[in-house]
């Protein structure tokens, strides 16, 4: 478990979500919140702390917890390496 904030991204699937709000209860961070639309969303994703609580005890596999990694693109596809 990371301790370094800033380092992870938290997405969610909305269309996974029923809204039980167990991942917004117990996080330690307060990262995710029961939106208007009834379903978590990742407002606050810098203060992740990489727990793993809301991507384990979803019920809805709705959430993916990752690292950031600096060697992807915004669009998650991997950055060529010098040379290719």
């Amino acid at each position: 478990m990371s301790k370094k904030k800033g380092q992870i991204r938290v997405t969610v699937y909305p269309d996974w979500c029923k809204g039980c709000g167990l991942c917004a209860a117990f996080c330690p961070a307060k990262v995710l919140e029961v939106g208007p639309d009834g379903k978590a969303r990742a407002v606050r994703e810098e203060d992740c702390v990489d727990c793993g609580f809301c991507e384990l005890h979803c019920p809805d596999f709705a959430i993916l917890v990752t690292p950031k990694d600096k060697s992807r693109r915004k669009d998650d596809t991997p950055v060529p390496a010098a040379g290719e």
